[in-house]
């Protein structure tokens, strides 16, 4: 987290984030901002920016077990030939983007 802390400090600073939060969880995450060594505003946008950064990558990165990992290597190493369908359309892209 002391990257994403030195990377906020060199950014310039224009927005605010505000969140209203109930005593117990300010003590909590005052408490682990200290034991990081962190001031509590520091450790806020650390943390938020790591789970916002996680969350981004759980969701564009496609992660595939067992059968359907199998079924999409197949399908990438073995495509079908192209049916008329994707014949035409094709040809329909070549024409409109003239190649």
């Amino acid at each position: 987290m002391r990257h994403a802390t030195a990377i906020a400090r060199r950014s310039r600073k224009e927005e605010r984030l505000e969140a209203r939060v109930t005593p117990e969880q300010k003590k909590l995450i005052a408490r682990a901002a200290a034991l990081r060594g962190f001031s509590l505003t520091e450790f806020v946008v650390a943390s938020a920016q790591q789970a916002a950064s996680e969350a981004i990558k759980d969701f564009e990165l496609l992660t595939l077990h067992d059968e359907a990992r199998d079924v999409f290597v197949n399908a990438f190493l073995n495509p079908p030939s192209p049916n008329e369908s994707a014949r035409a359309a094709a040809k329909r892209y070549r024409e409109r983007m003239g190649r």
